[in-house]
C-alpha cells in the first residue's frame, strides 16, 4: 500500500485523504495537513514511485486510482479526497471509476484532458546532478541552476533528494517512460460522479481554462469553480492560507 502520513486523530467523519503531484511527496502538505486536522483526521500519501511509497512499472491514472482506493479502503471505506495537478487527476479517476469511497472532491489546478507540455526536461536536471560530489543540498542546487533557473522549482525537486543516501525518492525512469501518461488522459473514460466537487485553480494559472468546463461537468456535473488571486499552478504553496480557508469551507459546507 501507499506509504501514508496520519495526521490528525479519526473521527466519525470521513477522512481528508491528500494527494500530490508529480516529484511531490507528502510531506509537501504537512502544512495544510496539520492545519486542516483540526476538522478531522488527514490522511496524506506518497503516490507510485514517490517518497516512500512502492515502485511499480507503470505510473497510469487506473492505478494511481486504485492505489488510492486502497488507502480509503483500510480507513473505513470513505474519505474527502484532495488532489493537486497529477494527484488531482488521479483523484478525480478514482471518483469516476469508484463513486462510493468519495464524499466531496477538492481537485487543485488541474483539469481532465491532455496537456503538451513535458515534465522530462527536470528529470534530465535530476539526472545529470553527480550525486557522488554532493555532500549538502545547496551543492544540489548549485549542480542544477543551469538546466532549472527557478529556484522555487529548484527547491520543490531537492525535497525528494535524500543527500546521506545519494538518491531521489523518485523512480525516474517510470516517471519519464510514462510522462505522456501522465500529463494525459485516457480516453473513453465516460464515467460520471455526482457527488461534490470543488475545482479550485490558481488565478495566474494556465492550467484550467474556461474552455475545459464543458468537459469537468460532462465527468462531474455538480462541480463549482474557483480562483485564488496571487496563485500560481502550485497554489497550495503560494497562497497556503487562502488554499486551506477555500478547502474548509467547501468540505465544511
Amino acid at each position: 500500500m501507499l506509504n501514508t502520513t496520519l495526521t490528525g486523530s479519526a473521527t466519525d467523519a470521513p477522512p481528508l485523504l491528500i494527494a500530490h503531484g508529480l516529484f511531490g511527496s507528502a510531506r509537501n502538505w504537512n502544512v495544510i495537513a496539520k492545519r486542516l486536522s483540526d476538522r478531522g483526521q488527514v490522511i496524506s500519501v506518497d503516490m507510485r514511485n514517490h517518497g516512500e511509497s512502492p515502485r511499480e512499472p507503470v505510473q497510469d491514472y487506473a492505478g494511481m486510482a486504485e492505489d488510492l482506493a486502497e488507502v480509503i479502503d483500510s480507513h473505513g471505506g470513505k474519505a474527502d479526497v484532495l488532489g493537486h495537478s497529477m494527484g488531482g487527476k488521479a483523484a478525480m479517476m478514482l471518483a469516476l471509476t469508484r463513486q462510493g469511497l468519495v464524499r466531496k472532491l477538492v481537485v487543485a489546478d488541474i483539469a481532465p484532458v491532455a496537456y503538451g507540455h513535458s515534465q522530462s526536461h527536470l528529470i534530465e536536471a535530476m539526472r545529470n546532478v553527480d550525486l557522488d560530489k554532493v555532500e549538502t543540498r545547496r551543492d544540489a542546487d548549485e549542480a542544477m541552476q543551469g538546466a532549472v533557473p527557478e529556484a522555487g522549482v529548484r527547491a520543490f525537486l531537492l525535497q525528494s533528494l535524500d543527500v546521506k543516501a545519494r538518491n531521489w525518492r523518485l523512480n525516474l525512469d517510470v516517471l519519464e517512460a510514462d510522462m505522456d501518461k501522465i500529463t494525459g488522459w485516457p480516453e473513453g473514460i465516460a464515467g460520471q460522479f455526482d457527488g461534490p466537487v470543488l475545482m479550485l485553480s490558481g488565478a495566474e494559472s494556465d492550467y484550467v481554462l474556461t474552455d475545459h468546463r464543458d468537459r469537468i461537468r460532462a465527468h462531474f456535473p455538480a462541480a463549482r469553480f474557483a480562483k485564488i488571486p496571487g496563485a500560481g499552478h502550485w497554489l497550495h504553496a503560494d497562497k497556503p492560507r487562502e488554499f486551506e480557508a477555500a478547502v474548509r469551507i467547501f468540505l465544511d459546507a
